[in-house]
């Protein structure tokens, strides 16, 4: 045995909790604090050393709508297992009464119909997105405090064991599920914060300047408002199986601005992958990212308000472009803003590039970019000629 006296330093993570980490980064702007819960979950599980016969973590997440509480765990599914639909979403506002338990968990030998009733919650379901690397569930109980108190009970044991019977006795393990909860409650409370005393002129940065009062304080006092809420909601048997509750911050201009790039980089993805076949090229100009963050900015609604303004003002226009055969493969279209009408506009620079050129300009791999074509040319042409069988 050599005795060493060599310093150790926790703090450092894995090459795969740091891989989680980077990516959840790119894809979650604004809620750090969330990204690093679960970053660090992932790490004691890889390690092993995730409590015996009990889930591998249990989330609570809190704050107003809009801030990215289930776009989080769709982030962590697509980081993981390739795939932001590989959630298990439970809908909460669906059980508001206790026989609606049923939905879930199946009904009991003996019941009218329980034959026909496939529970939500089986086994196959957990494990239908577990690849051969990754063998982790990704469950969402979306808006958990419109559910009724006959769901929380039927929670207490997953949390804390790990475990559900479901109505023809059947076991269901969660050893290998993470458990997300989402609520807004404390939403009213963390938005008074955030807006300016009534009957003064100053904003709310000014007014938290002159009391002397940081940001961190702010979050501090946006975090007690959510923890608050929750405690008042939820029985104390209930909060102590949650390993994490995170609140999440507002989303301010700055965090905004990043989640427009983030979009515009996935509506430019959605063309590439579209059923046309005809990928093109969009550049937003300066002036047009100012015109979508000024219609998409609601401290109410966060990011959602956001994308209804992309939606609205970009999207559409831009299928209405597609449609009308205005738009080919290969075009480049700068999109700019015209302040007389309050809008944008859409103006063909270029035609007929090849993909390499096209690549370049969205940061992708020219081939990837043939492939995507390629494979949306071949599966619209099957299709064309099944329709004409």
């Amino acid at each position: 045995m050599v005795r060493l006296n060599e310093k150790l330093d926790p703090s450092q993570t894995g090459r795969d909790a740091e891989k989680l980490h980077g990516n959840l980064r790119k894809l979650v702007v604004g809620q750090d604090e969330a990204i690093e819960q679960i970053v660090n979950i992932y790490q004691t599980h890889l390690a092993g050393m995730t409590g015996a016969a009990r889930t591998i973590g249990n989330f609570l997440f809190l704050g107003p709508t809009g801030t990215g509480k289930t776009r989080l765990v769709e982030a962590a599914a697509e980081s993981l297992v390739d795939s932001a639909g590989a959630v298990l979403k439970v809908d909460c506002a669906e059980f508001q009464h206790s026989h609606e338990i049923a939905k879930l968990i199946g009904s009991p030998p003996g019941y009218l119909g329980h034959r026909e009733t496939h529970p939500l919650l089986s086994q196959e379901a957990l494990n239908q997105y577990h690849t051969d690397k990754i063998k982790i569930s990704f469950v969402l109980f979306d808006e958990i405090e419109k559910a009724s108190d006959a769901l929380w009970n039927l929670l207490l044991g997953v949390l804390d064991k790990g475990r559900l019977t479901l109505g023809d006795n059947r076991r269901v393990d969660f050893s290998r599920a993470m458990i997300f909860m989402t609520s807004n409650l404390g939403a009213a409370e963390m938005g008074s914060m955030l807006r300016p005393s009534v009957g003064f002129a100053t904003s709310d940065m000014e007014r938290r300047l002159a009391s002397g009062e940081t940001d961190e304080d702010m979050n501090a006092r946006i975090s007690r408002a959510g923890l608050e809420a929750a405690r008042r909601k939820f029985t104390p048997e209930f909060m102590n199986r949650i390993d994490k509750v995170v609140v999440f911050r507002p989303l301010g201009s700055e965090e905004l601005n990043r989640i427009l790039t983030i979009e515009l980089n996935i509506l430019q993805q959605r063309i590439f992958n579209s059923a046309n076949a005809q990928p093109f090229v969009f550049n937003v100009k300066p002036e047009a990212r100012a015109f979508l963050l000024r219609e998409g900015t609601d401290m109410k609604y966060g990011a959602r308000h956001l994308k209804r303004a992309m939606e609205r003002s970009l999207v559409h226009p831009l299928s209405n472009l597609v449609a009308s055969d205005q738009v080919h493969g290969g075009d480049l279209i700068g999109i700019g803003f015209d302040a007389e009408k309050n809008d944008l506009v859409f103006v063909k620079e270029a035609e007929k590039m090849p993909a390499s050129a096209m690549a370049q300009m969205v940061n992708m791999p020219p081939a990837a970019l043939r492939a995507a074509a390629a494979a949306r040319a071949s599966d619209l042409k099957k299709a064309r000629a099944a329709d004409a069988a």
